[in-house]
């Protein structure tokens, strides 16, 4: 429920940002600096949440970073009700910096939220927790992406900060009702702390499997976000609103949720690699027909259907790491495994932007899709162990 209520205003805020961007810069390249602006201190601090999560109660850890994103929130509502000054002055910066802080935020919630579900379920139900889980985020994110839009259009952008703000508060009420949580395992050897900071980076890089499922989705989500110009593309090329684009960008959610209700009763178990690089593959060309079609259903459709090969993509492998990461070392690998999953979120918007400024809307769309398949190529060939795995 915690989550629920969180990823509704994360949702909500997302659409709302992307859109008050665009519609104060008319510009791509500035929808990719949001992600940048989130990613960078993200990136920076990750490493460090993850040492935190295996030393300090992991709830603590979650309630305190999602009470400071509640903070960042409530900024960007006080920044919007006096727009017409700030924004004249300032331009974006204001909501760069505050999304600057929010990122910063994600680089101790997310290793700790991480490391954090598996202490709440036996091992062998981890897959069917990590089903539900993303069930849970997806079924959010559809519903804050498509009230994010809906905002925007009733209520303004000022107004729309205050119901992530109202929304944030009721998912850190949530947390609190989490039953009491122990401190991780205590560490057998004592390491310096910066050993223990690259201990997970380390850990990885020497397991295949762990390794090659993380770089698969990185490079697939960092070449085809094109989610990240939906604003750009639903005010040029669909020539629609704040309502349609929000209904877009909920797309790829509604699919995820569709593909994960089916696996929360049949999770992915035999030839589990093989299915997570098909299904890669197909965002891909999901990808490259949403940039080519004209219809707003059509790129709903691809957009839901991209969304459904997603989901199956993210149970894999959301399964994949508690199942090959040592308990004492949870927080470390899953601070490894954000930086390469959530960040890759944030640096694609910059690479959208930056393709779509040089090559154009639609042909970095469609070059973002075929580099994605590229990338699925390379894995299918190099990571023999990924490709023959079971769950």
């Amino acid at each position: 429920m915690a989550r629920l209520f969180l990823v509704l205003g994360i949702g909500i805020q997302a659409v709302v940002v992307g859109w008050q961007v665009y519609d104060i810069t008319k510009s791509e390249f500035s929808l990719g600096l949001v992600g940048l602006a989130e990613a960078l201190p993200f990136i920076a601090t990750s490493l460090f949440g993850g040492h935190l999560a295996d030393l300090y109660n992991r709830k603590k850890i979650v309630f305190a970073s999602n009470l400071l994103y509640l903070f960042c929130a409530l900024l960007l509502a006080i920044i919007s009700f006096y727009g017409a000054v700030i924004f004249k002055n300032y331009g974006v910066l204001p909501i760069y910096a505050i999304i600057a802080v929010a990122g910063l935020s994600r680089g101790f919630l997310a290793p700790a939220q991480g490391a954090l579900i598996p202490q709440l379920v036996k091992k062998e139900e981890l897959v069917y927790a990590s089903t539900i889980g993303s069930i849970t985020f997806y079924f959010a994110s559809i519903v804050g992406c498509a009230v994010g839009g809906v905002l925007c259009a009733s209520i303004g952008t000022a107004n729309s900060y205050l119901i992530v703000v109202a929304l944030s508060i009721i998912g850190l009420f949530k947390i609190l009702q989490i039953e009491k949580i122990p401190n991780p395992p205590k560490q057998t050897s004592k390491e310096s702390i910066f050993v223990s900071l690259f201990a997970g980076v380390d850990f990885v890089f020497k397991n295949e499997i762990l390794l090659a499922a993380l770089a698969l989705d990185m490079f697939a989500v960092l070449f085809g976000g094109a989610v990240a110009i939906l604003p750009a593309f639903a005010d040029k090329i669909l020539h629609v609103g704040a309502f349609q684009f929000g209904l877009l960008r909920a797309a790829p959610s509604v699919g995820i949720v569709l593909v994960s209700l089916f696996l929360a009763y049949n999770p992915p178990r035999w030839r589990a690699g093989k299915i997570l690089m098909f299904c890669v593959a197909g965002f891909g060309i999901c990808t490259i027909l949403f940039g080519i079609s004209r219809n707003i259903y059509l790129c709903f459709f691809f957009l839901m259907l991209s969304g459904m090969f997603d989901g199956v993509s993210v149970v894999i492998r959301s399964s994949i790491v508690p199942l090959f990461s040592p308990d004492h070392m949870r927080g470390r690998i899953e601070a490894v495994n954000k930086i390469f999953i959530g960040s890759s979120n944030e640096i694609g918007m910059m690479e959208s932007g930056t393709a779509a400024r040089l090559l154009g809307l639609v042909p970095s769309i469609v070059f973002g899709g075929c580099m994605t398949i590229a990338v699925v190529s390379v894995t299918y060939w190099r990571a023999k162990k990924l490709r023959t795995l079971d769950l």
